[in-house]
């Protein structure tokens, strides 16, 4: 994904990618995103050799967004709110580095303002353990494969979307509410 003066992008892992991608394609201001694999040491992994945690890679998401609809301390804040931070290697029952949390960062800026945000959360006691979100320069990214990609908007009644995916993306939406690109129905109709 390039980046553009009108446009900046964060790669993010927090376990698996089709709950971060489902997430912030609502979120206001994003303009893209991408499943993937970054962190790891073999060039071009495949999806299968990622899940046995034999390349190093985790699954990321990067999200292209224009900074002057939201900033990257809000894209952090909703990426805190829909994973565990607290749990090395691990997000629910899927296990192994490609599921740990880690802020793949493109410039100082980002690299600075992750550390002020990881330093607030951990301040405030939001969970009950600290946070073990790795903060590292990106240093390549690979696409996942084509039917990764909004994995959750083509197959929403898939086993593990309907168990895993729809209440992060629920929680996310009660969360963050007035970041939504639309607004959401609610039982009494709509809200817009």
């Amino acid at each position: 994904m390039s980046e553009d003066r009108n446009k900046e992008v964060a790669t993010l892992a927090g376990g698996c990618f089709w709950c971060l991608e489902a997430v912030f394609d609502d979120l206001r201001g994003v303009e893209r995103v991408d499943s993937g694999y970054a962190g790891g040491s073999v060039p071009n992994p495949t999806y299968r050799a990622v899940c046995a945690g034999t390349t190093g890679h985790a699954e990321v998401v990067q999200v292209a967004f224009d900074p002057q609809a939201v900033s990257f301390k809000e894209i952090l804040e909703v990426f805190f709110t829909i994973h565990d931070p607290t749990t090395l290697n691990r997000q629910g029952a899927d296990v192994g580095t490609q599921y740990r949390s880690a802020i793949f960062y493109h410039s100082p800026e980002q690299k600075e303002v992750a550390a002020q945000v990881i330093s607030e959360l951990n301040a405030a006691n939001v969970w009950d353990a600290p946070i073990v979100t790795e903060v590292v320069p990106l240093t390549e990214f690979y696409p996942a494969e084509e039917y990764h990609r909004e994995y959750y908007q083509r197959n929403p009644d898939q086993a593990y979307c309907r168990a895993v995916v729809a209440p992060k993306v629920a929680k996310f939406r009660k969360q963050f509410l007035e970041q939504l690109k639309r607004q959401m129905p609610t039982r009494h109709g709509s809200l817009g």
